[in-house]
Order: C-alpha cells, then sequence, then structure tokens
C-alpha cells in the first residue's frame, strides 16, 4: 500500500533507479510539504533527490539547502513557484521528469500556491502593522496635545525681523 497518491506503475524505471523509488521519492515530497516542511523528513536521500530535481542545484550542504526554501513562507512559495515553473525537461528513462510532472499536477490540485501566497500576505501585514504600531509610538502627537500645545505657544511679532546671524535659505529651489 503506498504512502502517498503516486503508484510505481505511474512511472518508468532508470538505468540506476525503479519506478517504486520514483514512486516513493514524488510521496515523500508531498508528505514533506504537509507535515509543514518538518526536518526531520528532510533526510540525506531526499535532499540528494531534490537537489537534482526541478532545476534545484546542491547547496554547499543538507542544511543550507533547507535554509534556503524551508526556513519562511515567502521562501517556501518561491519554493513551490520554482517547482510549478519548472519545464520538466529529460526522458523518464532517464530523469525524474515524470515524477516532477505528476508532483505539479499534485501540488496544482492541492492548491498549495494559494496557501502559501496567503501566509506570505499575512505575515508581511503583520509585520507592516507592527511597524505602523512603532511609528506612530514614535513620531505621531496624540490630538490633545496638539490643541494644548497651540494654546501655550509663545505670540512672535510679525514685523520682527530675524536675527542678522541666521541667513535664511530658500526651502526649495529649482533644479533647472
Amino acid at each position: 500500500m503506498p504512502k502517498g497518491p503516486f503508484l510505481p506503475e505511474e512511472f518508468s524505471p532508470t538505468k540506476f533507479t525503479t519506478a517504486t523509488e520514483k514512486a516513493e521519492f514524488g510521496n515523500h515530497f508531498l508528505r514533506f510539504i504537509d507535515a509543514e516542511w518538518t526536518y526531520t523528513l528532510f533526510n540525506r536521500d531526499f535532499y540528494h533527490r531534490l537537489s537534482m530535481c526541478f532545476g534545484h542545484i546542491a547547496h554547499t550542504d543538507r542544511p543550507t539547502f533547507y535554509e534556503t526554501w524551508f526556513t519562511s513562507d515567502r521562501d517556501r512559495l518561491r519554493f513551490i513557484e520554482k517547482t510549478l515553473n519548472w519545464p520538466c525537461w529529460g526522458d523518464p528513462e532517464y530523469t525524474f521528469s515524470d515524477v516532477e510532472r505528476a508532483i505539479q499536477q499534485e501540488v496544482r490540485k492541492r492548491n498549495y500556491i494559494a496557501r502559501y501566497q496567503l501566509r506570505t500576505a499575512e505575515v508581511e501585514r503583520a509585520s507592516e502593522m507592527e511597524m505602523l504600531r512603532r511609528l506612530e509610538a514614535k513620531c505621531r502627537v496624540p490630538a490633545n496635545q496638539a490643541v494644548n500645545a497651540d494654546a501655550t505657544a509663545p505670540v512672535v511679532d510679525a514685523q520682527e525681523s530675524p536675527s542678522p546671524e541666521i541667513e535664511q535659505m530658500p526651502i526649495q529651489a529649482s533644479l533647472f
């Protein structure tokens, strides 16, 4: 009984990989996403195969690959977009192109792209709202203080000229 939607009969074996191993990779790929990208599922064998699929390259090591693609929702969204946009080059008898196509279909069917677009937007909005709160706390003068400040502002005689030591510069000059 397979642990996912892919069956060995769907894939062509290669010289070095059986159809069963291809199906196991595809099912593990989907299980990895469904498990919220758990590092324990990102084992050596999965990393080795994934680094050769969907146009990825092997990073210096497994932790670097993981940090590049799976530590934030924005990175995960980029990973899913890259997965879906890959043209799946090659003959299935020599490459994993048949598994890549099957994974792409299943990722579209499960609507992962919309899920991670929404998550990314929520994280970005929360970050921007927090920045807004910090800036308002730092820069905004409460309305009741602004009214009181106007009432106690010193009155300046309109006919007084500025002191002779201060040279007045225009606020904005023409660039042309």
